[in-house]
């Protein structure tokens, strides 16, 4: 019989194995079952990995190192927006839900009806919205079908910019800057960044300015952007390069779109655990 007051059942595994065990699995892209013997159980490192991302508990070690990187002034404010369309392997699409539905995109927490799979040209996929700060290092990250418009997520992707502060005041949602490709442009997303008090460094697509045009003084005045912070832009394809040498991430073998977000969301944590220790 057990002792009084002592749980019964198996001791809990500590959390350095198992997150290790989590992080070699997303960079070497293996399954679950094949991780070594050395992680304990794939079955405790899996559920632990789908405990945490469901509850928040990823999202909530991001934005404490966020609070802790901004404090320390290495987050830069000056952020640029894509997406990047990754494909599903067949592990990942053999669950049962309606494919493609754009009005679900995913929100941190939930699992939206389609796992945030669609279908585009190259297949099945999902689709990263990202949104990175001047030094390639994550800030937002969301996830929706592969399918899905760039332009009717910016919304929800600005939205979720949310640095708390480390002492007293207001979480920090204001970028100073905002640099996007011309997938972004719309009227809308234009004025929700000058409500906000962010300078706009989007350019406007030739539709759009032919369209101007052939209205003439009705059409409004031509789009003007910093063309030099816009070479800057690049930073987040480069962010995209260092997330996808996680094979887990370059091809999403999850069923669940928690679980896949998961693990780009603790890629992003290993990218600003390293940021804040500093070079060894």
């Amino acid at each position: 019989m057990p002792a009084p007051g002592r749980r019964r059942g198996r001791p809990f595994r500590e959390h350095r194995t198992v997150v290790e065990g989590i992080i070699y699995r997303y960079r070497a892209g293996i399954p679950w079952r094949d991780l070594p013997e050395r992680f304990g159980p794939w079955q405790t490192v899996w559920k632990r990995h789908r405990r945490f991302s469901g509850d928040g508990t990823w999202d909530k070690v991001l934005t404490t190192l966020l609070t802790h990187g901004d404090a320390a002034g290495l987050v830069g404010w000056e952020v640029s927006i894509d997406s990047t369309v990754i494909r599903a392997h067949q592990h990942a699409t053999n669950c049962r839900g309606t494919q493609g539905d754009l009005s679900n995109y995913m929100k941190p927490g939930e699992e939206p009806p389609d796992h945030a799979i669609g279908r585009s040209r190259g297949g099945l996929s999902t689709k990263i919205h990202h949104l990175c700060d001047g030094n390639m290092r994550p800030l937002v990250v969301l996830l929706g079908p592969g399918q899905g418009g760039d332009s009717p997520m910016f919304e929800h992707v600005m939205n979720s910019v949310r640095v708390p502060r480390l002492g007293p005041g207001r979480a920090r949602t204001t970028p100073v800057r905002a640099l996007a490709d011309k997938a972004y442009s719309s009227k809308a997303n234009r004025a929700l960044l000058r409500r906000r008090d962010i300078k706009t460094v989007i350019p406007e697509r030739s539709d759009q300015v032919a369209n101007r045009k052939r209205r003439g003084s009705r059409g409004g005045r031509p789009v003007t952007y910093d063309t030099e912070a816009y070479r800057r832009r690049n930073v987040v394809e480069r962010s995209f390069n260092v997330f996808k040498q996680w094979r887990a991430l370059a091809t999403r073998y999850d069923k669940l779109a928690l679980t896949y977000r998961g693990g780009v969301v603790l890629r992003a944590i290993t990218i600003w655990l390293k940021a804040i220790a500093g070079p060894r």
